[in-house]
C-alpha cells in the first residue's frame, strides 16, 4: 500500500481529472478500502479542499471550488512542468516576468530537495517576445469575449479618433503575440487586433449574440488572415523551386513549406507567400542558383522580376540623376 502522502496526492489527482468519482471506484484505483478513501478525503478537507460527498450505495465524491486557496499538491512531473512554464513566461508575450520569477522562487522553496535539484538543473535563456501585453488588458479583453459584451478600446496609440466598438469573438496567442478576433461594428466586418496596441475603455458595452466565423475555428481564421488568405489556412501564392543547396541549409527557413532532397547538393521545395514577388525573395535569400518549376503564373512573374532586377542593377536613368 502506498504511503499516506503519496496516496492523498494520487486521490487529489483523480478528483481533479473528472467531475464525479464513485467511492468504490476510487478505492479500486488506489488499491485501498472505501474506508481509507473516506479518511483521505477528510484529510484533504482539513487542508482546505472543498470535496462534496453523495450518500447512498452509489454515492461518490466531487472536488468543488473553495473559498480559500488550499496548499497546492503536485506530483513530480507537474512540478517540473510548472517550473519550466514559469521560466518561459517572457516568451508568452504577457508582461508577467517579475511575477513569474517570484512564483518560481515560491514554488522551489516548498519543494523537496530531490525535486528542487531537478528544477535547478533546468536552466535556459528566454529571449522573450518583442511585444508585451499588460496582464490587465489580457484579462479585460478575455472577459469581454467570454461574456459576449461589446468592447470599446483605443488602438495603436491614436486617441484622436473615437474608440473602436467591437464584438469580441476570441483571444488567440500566436508566436509570442496576442490577438483579438472580433466583429467591428463600424466596419461591419471581421477584424484582427493586437492586444499590445489596445487600451480598453470601461464600462463594458451591451451583450451581443455571437456570430459564426467565416472560416474554421479562431486559430485557423487568424492563421489564414496573417497569410493574406480569405479562406482556409493557406498562402495566396504557392510555388515550386529547385534550389542548389543541401537540405540542412534550407530546412531552418522552410517554415510551413515542403522539401525533398533530389541530390547531395540540391532540393525541390514548395513554399507559400503573400505574392509571387515574396516567393522570389524567399529564394534569393540563399544566394544560390535556383530554378522556378511552376506553376505557370509563377514562371511568367519570374520573367518580369528578372527584367526589373536587371534595370535596377543598371543604375538610375538620366532623368532621375541629380
Amino acid at each position: 500500500m502506498p504511503g499516506t502522502s503519496s496516496r492523498m496526492l494520487a486521490l487529489l489527482s483523480l478528483l481533479q481529472s473528472r467531475r464525479d468519482w464513485p467511492g468504490q471506484v476510487l478505492a479500486e484505483r488506489l488499491a485501498v478500502t472505501p474506508r481509507t478513501v473516506r479518511r483521505d478525503v477528510d484529510r484533504l478537507r482539513g487542508l482546505g479542499y472543498s470535496i462534496t460527498a453523495a450518500k447512498g450505495p452509489d454515492g461518490g465524491y466531487r472536488l468543488a471550488a473553495g473559498s480559500e486557496l488550499p496548499p497546492l499538491l503536485f506530483d513530480d512531473e507537474q512540478a517540473v512542468a510548472i517550473a519550466v512554464a514559469l521560466q518561459s513566461a517572457p516568451s508568452s508575450g504577457v508582461d508577467l516576468d517579475e511575477a513569474a520569477a517570484r512564483a518560481l522562487t515560491t514554488v522551489k522553496q516548498v519543494m523537496p530537495s530531490r525535486l528542487r535539484h531537478r528544477i535547478e538543473g533546468i536552466r535556459f535563456t528566454d529571449a522573450g517576445a518583442s511585444a508585451r501585453v499588460d496582464p490587465k488588458v489580457l484579462e479585460a479583453v478575455s472577459a469581454a469575449a467570454r461574456d459576449r459584451k461589446i468592447l470599446r478600446f483605443d488602438y495603436g496609440g491614436d486617441e484622436s479618433r473615437p474608440p473602436r466598438r467591437v464584438e469580441p469573438h476570441a483571444v488567440v496567442a500566436r508566436q509570442g503575440r496576442w490577438y483579438l478576433i472580433g466583429w467591428d461594428l463600424e466596419k461591419a466586418d471581421w477584424r484582427i487586433y493586437r492586444l499590445d496596441k489596445m487600451v480598453p475603455k470601461f464600462p463594458g458595452g451591451a451583450v451581443f449574440a455571437p456570430r459564426a466565423l467565416p472560416a474554421g475555428d479562431a486559430g485557423t481564421f487568424l492563421a489564414a488572415r496573417l497569410k493574406g488568405s480569405g479562406g482556409g489556412d493557406a498562402w495566396p501564392c504557392y510555388g515550386e523551386l529547385l534550389i542548389e543547396l543541401p537540405a540542412a541549409r534550407l530546412a531552418p527557413w522552410l517554415g510551413d513549406g515542403e522539401l525533398r532532397q533530389v541530390s547531395d547538393g540540391a532540393c525541390r521545395v514548395r513554399v507559400g507567400s503573400w505574392s509571387w514577388a515574396g516567393l522570389i525573395s524567399w529564394a534569393l535569400r540563399f544566394d544560390a542558383p535556383f530554378t522556378v518549376l511552376g506553376p505557370d503564373t509563377f514562371l511568367e512573374s519570374a520573367t518580369g522580376f528578372a527584367a526589373r532586377v536587371t534595370a535596377a542593377a543598371a543604375g538610375p536613368s538620366p532623368h532621375h540623376s541629380s
